[in-house]
């Protein structure tokens, strides 16, 4: 039982490294080894996390003015996704309660399909056309 939880813990370990290394080759996150523990950087963004090792795993953890920011940018998506779901609540459906359009949507699109299809076959005709000509 110990021997399968020192691979178990030794695979997770290795998984983590992997990556670790694998985000570092590609150049976006940067970690530096530091008295406590490692620093990672986000090149792109410049956000920095302070990381430590707990229980054979790198654990990260954002600076507390980035939390902040973090928080303020899901406070402003449930207000974005708040206004979606008030705005579409009372909407009519597009389709009838037994799910099919109305009358008025299926001729609306049927006209557009009869209009796609003129214009095709038009076009078709112009190269059949030009073709013969040739």
């Amino acid at each position: 039982m110990i021997a399968l939880k020192q691979v178990t813990i030794s695979a997770a370990l290795f998984a983590a490294l992997t990556a670790t290394s694998a985000i570092a080759e590609n150049g976006r996150y940067v970690m530096e080894k530091t008295e406590n523990g490692y620093v990672r950087m986000d090149t792109q963004s410049g956000a920095m996390s302070v990381c430590q090792t707990k229980n054979d795993q790198i654990i990260c953890k954002m600076a507390a003015d980035e939390r902040a920011a973090f928080n303020e940018d899901i406070a402003a998506l449930e207000d974005r996704i708040a206004a979606l779901e008030e705005k579409f609540a009372g909407g009519a459906p597009m389709a009838n309660k037994d799910g099919l359009p109305s009358d008025e949507e299926f001729e609306r699109g049927l006209g557009y399909m009869e209009k796609f299809m003129r214009r095709f076959m038009g076009i078709a005709k112009e190269f059949g056309e030009s073709e013969t000509a040739n």
